[in-house]
């Protein structure tokens, strides 16, 4: 592990958001076939509007938005935020051949600072972040039959990670726990990060995934992470809409709104369409 890892493991909060909203949310059509992913409601309220909510509430003073299909429409939301955070947008071109790897890599330039770093079908609960607002920090948890993708194990200490796995399925003996997609990093390690970002890019691995990179970078003592325990917690991963509905169960209610409703629709002109297409379309989903 870089040595110079802990040392910038300091006690100073991050108060910068990375967000990647650039996918085109293909599992969650056909709701997503006109809005973006992070727009998606879970009772009557956005993935990104609650995602902003936590992130005011716990001082972030600046959001980087990585956008693509329907990009507009996240600027239109986002405007009426622009009181409490300062607000910035990437638009990556061909989101639509391109994978998470290419969004954080887009983010290169604008981040000079620590950040803390999350996907956009992500709904969890404020409190969550508490510990996440420290530089180089991962949010995992035990695997559910509900999860798939990236998995962690941890060392001997239980506090910092030791391997990262593709998936959920790979099977060494040791105990795994899913990544929640949540990290914050130092300046330091983003620093080592870009670089690393640069090599893939370069050689057109435009299609993979960051966790890739973080993995490298972990083997080789480049990059460390503290574990941030989220498990038995509120937080939910949408990709389907058997997703949205199991989401909609453990959040069945809005968060406290930051500015009334008139305020939001008078500023982006949005009345809700996707709540209205959610119910036009009478979408089922089959157990």
């Amino acid at each position: 592990m870089n040595k110079n890892f802990r040392k910038d493991n300091e006690n100073n909060r991050i108060t910068t958001a990375l967000l990647l909203a650039a996918g085109t949310g293909s599992r969650l059509m056909p709701l997503t076939s006109n809005s973006p992913k992070c727009l998606t409601l879970v009772n009557g309220q956005s993935f990104l509007e609650r995602l902003v909510i936590n992130l005011i509430k716990q001082g972030f003073k600046r959001l980087v938005v990585v956008t693509g299909h329907q990009e507009h429409c996240i600027r239109e939301f986002l405007a009426a935020f622009s009181r409490d955070l300062t607000i910035e947008f990437i638009y990556s071109a061909p989101y639509k051949t391109t994978n998470n790897i290419y969004s954080l890599w887009m983010a290169r330039n604008a981040i000079k600072e620590p950040f803390m770093l999350v996907e956009g079908d992500l709904v969890f609960d404020a409190a969550l972040l508490d510990k996440m607002i420290y530089p180089n920090r991962i949010a995992i948890a035990k695997i559910l039959p509900w999860m798939n993708g990236t998995t962690v194990t941890l060392d001997s200490s239980e506090k910092q990670i030791k391997h990262f796995y593709k998936d959920t399925n790979s099977d060494n003996g040791e105990t795994k726990y899913k990544t929640v997609n949540i990290y914050s990093f130092s300046l330091t390690s983003w620093h080592a990060i870009v670089t690393r970002l640069n090599n893939h890019i370069g050689a057109q691995n435009v299609n993979g995934y960051y966790e890739t990179v973080f993995a490298e970078m972990l083997e080789s003592g480049e990059l460390g992470f503290e574990a941030v325990d989220f498990d038995n917690k509120c937080w939910y991963e949408v990709d389907t809409l058997k997703d949205l509905v199991e989401a909609e169960k453990i959040f069945p209610t809005k968060i406290d709104s930051l500015m009334p409703i008139a305020n939001f629709t008078e500023t982006s002109g949005i009345q809700n369409p996707f709540a209205i297409e959610f119910e036009s379309k009478k979408i089922k989903v089959v157990e």
